[in-house]
């Protein structure tokens, strides 16, 4: 019997030259190393299928020529036949399922959504197009990316399937040869990057047109240019009560602040110590209870011979646990004192040239800092670069190392050194997620144990050995290891995501996304089985929170090309999915006040969460009012709307909590209007407008009144004070700040 010839599994889509050599190719006929190196550009299909080949000429160019058998384009040329209508007889055979599965059954919502690009209520044919180059020196330019009606045009749907994430997303951004985007002096982030969408382009021309109002560049409608007057009069309000607050800034002074480090009353700081051991201490665990309890037993019995590192410690915990405490909320001094602590230690971690810092006490101290920066927004969205300052200090006292190869120590030790990696390895993976930037570690640098499964008071000074519980014992560890346990999978995705050289495809996302969310499942049934055990809402809330927004920016790519190709409807859905579990968490009163008041990673989600519910709502209007069923079916576009509002209403607590930039609630409030404007069929330029000034006049006032409540000491010494407050740097003349802190931006608490 003749033998079959064997056939791939998967088909090559490459060049058999770019396959011989190994290098990545771009899939065209010919491609572009082909092109470059003057070779036959061949693809060969199934086995002995028939083979297109393409030679150089001696002029240079490429003509055609055939293999003894008939003509075949290449795969993704076959593909483009869905854009020319020919017929295609059956699918690849090596799509995965799921996305087979998405292809066939799609829901009319994703197919609706991709049926305008361009949709008419956004820019009418009678309107001129915003001149941007007036105003450009923000990120207006970013968010112009994705509205600009010269970008690349889409491939085909099934070669979309063939494209990267990094290259989706610099088509979208108008990218080409690696170029980069900087946030003012940063590299851009993924929140900023899921934000560029044409959907917000009326929102970003009635910003830019306000400032054109403000340069002496007014709109022919007098009205409206009434309305652009007050809006930039009313932001310039807000900022100059917002540069005002941040002066006082014990950062902005040029010698050494005198920090008010004495505790608040025995009794609140006992409650607000007990609340950090009930909320925080479960998922990055840096104390070891029974120990720091004596401690700080120790530290108001002898006030005065108190060491600096003990009082730090002991003000960093009560400061932490404050935040989720009723307390905060009817004391505004003990906020003041909070970050008097947080700068004081991070002034304390600073000094340069001091080896006490250099042991477990220094790290736990640095850990308590950058969670309590986060929590209180004193640089909490600049906490990468302090969490890699941390892991060198770890791996320099070598917590990298398992404990079993140094010299002897208490089991109490080793313990704390092995919760301690595990704490730090959790926080670097979030704030590598927040900043768009590597890990800065991998698997290959350490090899310190997972912490035993045991609770804290099974174990002192006296423990000699221990005897775990079993991973399906919920012991006060165990938050902890199913963040370890995560924690692999999360790497791979970040390191797709912000490696230099990385290429996230559509199947590493779903691969990951099908890893992730198996594992989480599991533990998710764990958690809920041991409820009795003292796992509470919070813990839930914040163990959610700390692994689901990985989500989002693993499918942003491909997420933002669903509404033209419905192959990648998956990672709309889950976007939208994670994107609501985010903003609408379980009824936690502790959990709400963090989300309120929080900066760094905590306010980085609610981004993520934020870009993709605005957007999906007004794609969604459109769509339905392009296919004539928007009055019909309205749950869906309800569900979305109450969404925005609730996050709406978030913001606008924010500010009476201590935020500073009104731009996120004026975002929201744009899009509601953008939206009911679109529903109801009119022009949405005057009702975005019109919905910018009235929340600004609302901020306006709260912050009026907050500011007049608050009494700072203004500082003495304007040394070190940076020329521009609101950190801008050069001169623009119209100070545009248009960052897209819209997203409930770096709080300045005061």
């Amino acid at each position: 019997m003749e033998r079959q010839p064997r056939r791939r599994r998967r088909p090559a889509l490459s060049c058999l030259e770019c396959r011989r050599r190994k290098i990545k190719c771009n899939r065209n006929e010919p491609c572009a190393h082909c092109v470059s190196a003057k070779l036959q550009c061949t693809y060969k299909l199934y086995g002995d299928e028939p083979v297109l080949r393409q030679q150089p000429r001696q002029d240079g160019l490429w003509s055609e020529t055939l293999s003894p058998s008939a003509h075949v384009p290449s795969p993704l040329a076959q593909a483009q036949q869905l854009g020319t209508g020919r017929p295609i007889t059956q699918l690849p055979s090596h799509l995965p399922e799921s996305q087979a599965a998405v292809s066939a059954s799609s829901s009319t919502t994703a197919v609706a959504a991709g049926q305008s690009d361009t949709p008419n209520t956004l820019v009418t044919n009678d309107t001129q197009p915003p001149n941007y180059q007036d105003v450009e020196p923000g990120l207006v330019s970013i968010m112009q990316r994705g509205i600009k009606p010269d970008k690349p045009s889409a491939p085909s749907p099934i070669d979309g399937l063939s494209e990267s994430g990094r290259e989706i997303l610099a088509r979208q951004l108008g990218l080409q040869d690696s170029q980069i985007i900087l946030n003012k002096t940063r590299i851009l982030g993924w929140s900023l990057r899921i934000g560029t969408a044409q959907e917000f382009e009326p929102i970003v021309a009635c910003y830019v047109a306000a400032a054109s109002t403000a340069k002496g560049n007014p709109p022919q409608d007098t009205e409206l240019g009434a309305l652009y007057a007050r809006i930039w009069t009313l932001m310039q309000k807000c900022k100059t009560m917002a540069r005002s607050t941040k002066a006082a800034r014990p950062s902005r002074l040029l010698s050494a602040p005198n920090f008010d480090l004495a505790p608040p009353s025995r009794d609140v700081a006992d409650a607000m110590a007990t609340l950090y051991f009930q909320s925080f201490e479960s998922t990055h665990r840096i104390l070891h209870a029974p120990s720091f309890w004596k401690d700080y037993q120790r530290f108001w019995d002898h006030p005065d011979a108190v060491t600096t590192d003990l009082r730090l410690k002991v003000l960093l915990v009560i400061g932490i646990g404050s935040s989720i405490s009723e307390h905060m909320d009817r004391d505004t001094g003990l906020r003041n004192m909070v970050q008097q602590w947080v700068y004081a230690a991070q002034t304390w971690l600073s000094g340069p040239l001091e080896k006490d810092r250099l042991d477990i006490t220094g790290i736990q101290i640095y850990c308590l800092t950058i969670i309590a920066r986060q929590i209180f927004s004193v640089g909490g969205d600049l906490v990468w670069g302090s969490v890699g300052s941390l892991i060198h200090m770890a791996m320099q006292i070598g917590l990298h190392r398992d404990p079993k190869h140094m010299p002897a120590m208490s089991v109490l030790k080793a313990e704390v050194r092995r919760r301690l990696w595990a704490t730090i390895l959790e926080m670097v993976a979030q704030a590598s997620l927040d900043s768009a930037m590597p890990p800065r570690i991998s698997f290959d640098e350490f090899d310190t144990e997972a912490p035993s499964n045991i609770n804290d008071d099974e174990i002192d000074e006296s423990t000699t050995a221990i005897q775990p519980h079993p991973k399906s014992t919920y012991t006060s560890t165990s938050m902890q290891l199913i963040l370890l346990d995560l924690l692999p999978t999360r790497l791979r995705i970040l390191n797709l995501l912000n490696g230099l050289h990385s290429e996230l495809s559509y199947l590493d996302a779903l691969t990951l996304n099908s890893e992730i969310t198996d594992q989480y499942r599991r533990c998710s049934t764990f958690i809920r089985e041991n409820e009795q055990a003292g796992v509470t809402a919070f813990h839930r809330n914040m163990l959610d929170y700390l692994v689901r927004r990985f989500l989002i920016p693993l499918h942003c790519p491909f997420a933002g090309e669903a509404r033209s190709n419905p192959l990648f409807y998956y990672s709309l859905k889950v976007s939208l999915d994670s994107a609501m579990s985010i903003i609408r968490p379980e009824p936690d009163e502790g959990f709400s006040r963090v989300m309120a008041i929080s900066g760094g990673m905590f306010r980085e989600g609610m981004r993520y969460a934020l870009t993709v519910i605005t957007r999906e709502l007004i794609a969604q209007v459109e769509a339905q009012r392009g296919d004539g069923t928007l009055h019909r079916n309205t749950q869906y576009i309800q569900v979305l709307k109450q969404a925005v509002r609730d996050m709406l209403s978030l913001s606008i607590e924010r500010i009476r909590k201590g935020e500073t930039n009104v731009k996120g609630p004026m975002f929201l409030s744009m899009v509601l209007a953008q939206a009911e404007a679109i529903e109801a069929g009119t022009e949405c330029e005057f009702k975005v407008a019109q919905a910018a000034k009235d929340n600004l006049e609302l901020c306006y006032d709260i912050l009026r009144t907050r500011v007049g409540a608050i009494s700072s000491p203004c500082p003495t010494n304007t040394g070190l004070t940076p020329t521009s407050l609101d950190g801008s740097q050069g001169g623009y003349g119209l100070d545009l700040d248009f960052d897209w802190n819209f997203f409930l931006p770096g709080a300045s608490f005061t």
